[in-house]
């Protein structure tokens, strides 16, 4: 099977969609030898900031000299960015082996796998197969029922920021998501958490209470800032002195504080990870698409944001690496997301936006987005293509400008290749 038969394969329309439960991921596993139990894993979950951690714990790890499987999802450009082991995606001859194997599988059962589930399986038999010493393992939503809940026993779990997103699915407020996100703490398994306001934060202590999870807080007082530029972040964190980061944003530095405690409980699980291992993997750390200079006349910014709290920070982060340029945002959202409190979140960091309709059947029309910036008081102006967009949203900023791209995942990855860093 080729890579593109592969991914034509993972993409049917038979299995697309949402299905509770765990069952699946579980039969498609055991069907071919239960590889997850042969690996150790890092679980990560959270509504924003979870991609950046588990890259800056894998770049650790990998400096270190762990063989490190890193599992994340959407992907920005390429499928195989999903499935990466110290930093290289999977190749094209390894998806299209792995998918084969799967196929036999996925064909005799009865309740057919989600796409996401198929995914899921895939990459852990692919990490087993090549024997990592550890996987950085991603939710896709949630926690509890998402399929990569389906290990047993992860050296610790890790919990990010949470927030209001995916709601129809999760529920319609920020407790009833933390439960689910808890779902990923497991009885005697260290859990690490973000420092979350007083109700999300009281409903993962009583999990960890119920289970017999010690919970590690980080504690963002102790983020000791050096340097930040566009070029990156120097900063100190507890015992760990003048660690550099080349993410922007001072959430980056939260994140970076939850990886830190994470790599400090993972030296007690017989891994060796020196403070040099993990300051040079930090400063090779790359995680496109949140909040990533793209060009620089104008000022261009990429950023994934697609939730209220994701777009917050990133106005904040527009407002402190530019505060005296002219700002315009680029914005283009699925119509199922809170496009009404992303504009809201947005409204004060720009004057003029353009809107875009992202790809997929799932995005909101630009001129939907359009009107409702307009009721907030905003110039808003729309565009027929993403292409189309980035150079109306660079002639209303001109050169002494800057533009920021926010609103979608999708769209992110077709406004990095229009800039040719599809890398």
């Amino acid at each position: 099977m080729t890579a593109d038969e592969a991914i034509k394969f993972i993409h049917s329309r038979l299995w697309r969609g949402s299905k509770p439960g765990l069952q699946r991921t579980r039969a498609l596993l055991d069907a071919i030898g239960a590889p997850d139990k042969r690996l150790k894993f890092v679980h990560v979950a959270g509504t924003n900031g979870k991609g950046s951690t588990c890259a800056l714990i894998a770049a650790a790890l990998t400096a270190a000299g762990v063989k490190t499987g890193l599992f994340t999802s959407p992907y920005i450009y390429d499928f195989s960015e999903r499935i990466r082991i110290d930093g290289a995606p999977i190749s094209d001859a390894a998806l299209g082996e792995t998918t084969e194997r799967f196929v036999p599988v996925v064909e005799a059962m009865a309740d057919k796998p989600t796409e996401f589930e198929l995914i899921t399986a895939l990459a852990l038999e692919y990490f087993a197969r090549e024997n990592v010493d550890a996987v950085v393992l991603e939710t896709g939503l949630g926690g509890r029922l998402d399929s990569t809940n389906v290990i047993e026993r992860p050296l610790l779990s890790v919990i990010t920021n949470i927030g209001l997103d995916h709601t129809r699915e999760l529920g319609d407020s920020v407790e009833k998501i933390a439960a689910e996100k808890a779902g990923i703490i497991k009885p005697g398994c260290p859990t690490v958490i973000y420092e979350l306001p007083k109700a999300p934060r009281r409903v993962i202590e009583e999990r960890c209470s119920r289970v017999g999870s010690e919970l590690v807080c980080a504690d963002f007082s102790l983020i000791s800032p050096i340097s930040d530029s566009l070029d990156g972040q120097e900063f100190s964190y507890k015992d760990f002195e003048r660690l550099f980061i080349p993410l922007l944003g001072e959430n980056q530095l939260k994140n970076a504080a939850c990886a830190l405690e994470a790599l400090k409980l993972l030296r007690g699980s017989g891994f060796s990870i020196s403070g040099d291992a993990i300051s040079r993997g930090f400063a090779a750390t790359r995680w496109p698409a949140r909040f990533e200079l793209v060009c620089e006349e104008p000022y261009f910014v990429v950023d994934g944001g697609h939730n209220p709290q994701g777009a917050r920070t990133a106005a904040a982060s527009l407002r402190r690496y530019f505060p005296d340029r002219k700002a315009v945002i680029l914005f283009g959202v699925l119509a199922h997301k809170d496009y009404a409190g992303m504009a809201a979140a947005l409204a004060e960091a720009a004057d003029d936006f353009v809107t875009i309709t992202p790809p997929g059947e799932r995005a909101l029309s630009a001129q939907t987005l359009a009107e409702t910036l307009r009721s907030l008081g905003k110039r808003a102006v729309t565009a027929d293509s993403i292409a189309a967009g980035i150079e109306k949203a660079q002639s209303l900023a001109s050169r002494d400008g800057v533009v920021l791209s926010v609103g979608s995942l999708y769209t992110a990855g077709e406004v990095r290749a229009y800039f040719g860093k599809r890398g």
